[in-house]
């Protein structure tokens, strides 16, 4: 069984920073992406930021230049940086990978979440 446990969340103030951390978990062939998410009250969930396997790269247009996503060496952990952080950045956060898992004599793709981790930006 694959997971996804997320860490890293808080109260900060405007202007502050937080590094949020995904780590995979299980029977992982390879991971294809690995990202982040979020969801405001009485929002949508929204992409945040996007990092796939080729170490590329998509961040929304609102954290571009403020958030940062990258990977460890193991390539099975995720981290957010998250700078000059602002009170709309208020959400709960999900990691979320897209990746292979052993299927039968094959492989097979699989989406997982995380149980999301609350970030508040505060005064």
């Amino acid at each position: 069984q694959v997971q996804l446990v997320e860490s890293g969340g808080g109260l900060v103030q405007p202007g502050g920073s937080l590094r949020l951390s995904c780590a995979a978990s299980g029977t992982i062939v390879s991971i294809n992406t690995m990202g982040w998410y979020r969801q405001a009250p009485g929002k949508e969930r929204e992409l945040v930021a996007l990092l796939s396997s080729g170490a590329s790269t998509h961040y929304a247009d609102s954290v571009k230049g403020r958030f940062t996503i990258s990977r460890d060496t193991g390539k099975t952990t995720v981290y957010l940086q998250m700078s000059s952080l602002k009170t709309e950045d208020t959400a709960v956060y999900y990691c979320n990978a897209d990746l292979l898992i052993p299927f039968m004599a094959s492989t097979r793709s699989l989406e997982v979440w995380g149980q999301g981790t609350l970030v508040t930006v505060s005064s």
